[in-house]
């Protein structure tokens, strides 16, 4: 994931340890810094899977579409989670280079 952000001149690393440790008080994998090192990164987690089969009814669910956003009704005596945004890496290369699509 680092690479990749680097592959599009966005800055990255790795949280030393995958976040084991208290890396400047940031536990995550990785952070991506999208306005320079000067600002506080985006924190991120990275899960690597054997294929698409753990994440099918998400794929599924994406389709052909840029972004998919997940949201989640209350569970009895809970509070209402926040939505997720899940996208192709292709979006997200897209919105880091502030690109439109053709």
């Amino acid at each position: 994931m680092v690479n990749l952000h680097r592959s599009i001149g966005v800055f990255a690393e790795r949280v030393p340890l995958s976040g084991g440790t208290d890396y400047q008080g940031n536990k995550e994998d990785l952070d991506v810094y999208l306005d320079g090192v000067r600002f506080a990164p985006l924190r991120g987690q990275v899960k690597g899977l054997k294929g698409p089969r753990g994440c099918k009814g998400v794929i599924d669910a994406l389709g052909d579409a840029d972004v998919l956003f997940m949201r989640f009704d209350a569970e009895p005596g809970q509070r209402v989670k926040p939505p997720l945004v899940v996208m192709p890496w292709a979006t997200w290369e897209r919105l880091l280079l502030r690109q439109r699509q053709p």
